[in-house]
């Protein structure tokens, strides 16, 4: 019997979390993009090892808003901490410690004892890892420096001497899943998600959070060779539909291009994609279609 924990990453907008699962499972499990707080789920990704198995819950940025869907976010992230076997609290090196940052550590006090901590971005000329690890031992009493890491994703530095205290944190235990499994997420949530993925990363400003994606249709053709899925783009307002199809279909064209030539690195299948766009008005502020997309 090897190692078995779930990891519960926890962290402000934009420290990488989503970067570093992908980087820890060795595969696209979380959508990544420039725009802070794109993950709005619990997404696991799953690393299995001779040592045992970790299977890691990438939850939404803890982020100080009264937003109806900020606040559903977070509730995503605290069930995910109550859970865990195992805390990943991920910090910006390069970023200053404020309210927010005051805010998650106070919430994983009572965790202490299962929390690890990667101080991500150590690579950017502003990184001050010596105020962060301060800020840890002040913020949550009992923690040991021993349990602090140093990371860059982006170079992909003290990502093995993580892995390898998260196992040492971990408890005796049966996989919970296959050894070739790298994620559970359904079809249907990783191709609304990698569609989602990339529509973030082509539109601005404030469009990117007032857009969600769902699929209408999950098809496999050509006796199991052709996986066609019919998906929607769902903004807010009806004057976004224009910015999302863009001039002449162009801009929903390079999503729907970009989400396939994605989504064929991921599936066995060859994947097309049916896209189109259509609006629920203030979805941000409906209870029910929170419900049905945040879970």
């Amino acid at each position: 019997m090897g190692k078995a924990a779930f990891v519960a990453l926890a962290g402000r907008p934009s420290v990488g979390k989503s970067t570093l699962v992908n980087l820890l499972c060795g595969a696209k499990v979380a959508i990544v993009s420039p725009v802070p707080q794109t993950t709005r789920n619990a997404v696991r990704g799953i690393l299995t090892r001779p040592e045992g198995q970790l299977v890691f819950v990438d939850t939404p940025g803890r982020h100080v808003s009264e937003r109806k869907l900020n606040k559903k976010m977070i509730e995503v992230s605290d069930r995910a901490l109550d859970d865990a076997d195992l805390i990943l609290y991920v910090l910006d090196a390069s970023r200053q410690s404020g309210p927010e940052e005051e805010a998650i550590a106070a919430r994983l006090v009572p965790f202490a004892e299962r929390v690890i901590a990667a101080i991500n971005k150590t690579d950017l000329p502003s990184a001050d890892c010596e105020e962060k690890t301060r800020f840890l031992t002040e913020r949550i009493p009992l923690f040991p420096v021993s349990k602090c890491f140093n990371i860059s994703c982006r170079k992909k530095e003290g990502i093995e001497e993580l892995v390898s205290a998260l196992f040492d944190m971990a408890e005796q235990g049966d996989p919970l899943y296959p050894e070739e499994y790298y994620t559970d997420q359904e079809i249907s949530f990783r191709v609304t998600e990698i569609i989602r993925g990339e529509a973030m990363r082509r539109l601005r400003e404030e469009l990117p959070h007032s857009i969600f994606v769902e699929a209408a249709d999950v098809e496999l053709k050509d006796e199991g060779q052709r996986l066609w899925v019919r998906a929607f783009i769902i903004t807010e307002r009806e004057s976004q539909k224009g910015m999302v199809v863009g001039a002449g279909g162009a801009m929903i064209k390079a999503i729907r291009q970009a989400s396939e030539k994605e989504l064929n690195k991921i599936f066995e299948w060859k994947v097309d994609l049916d896209l189109r766009v259509k609006t629920a008005k203030d979805w941000r502020h409906n209870d029910k279609v929170l419900r049905r997309i945040i879970k």
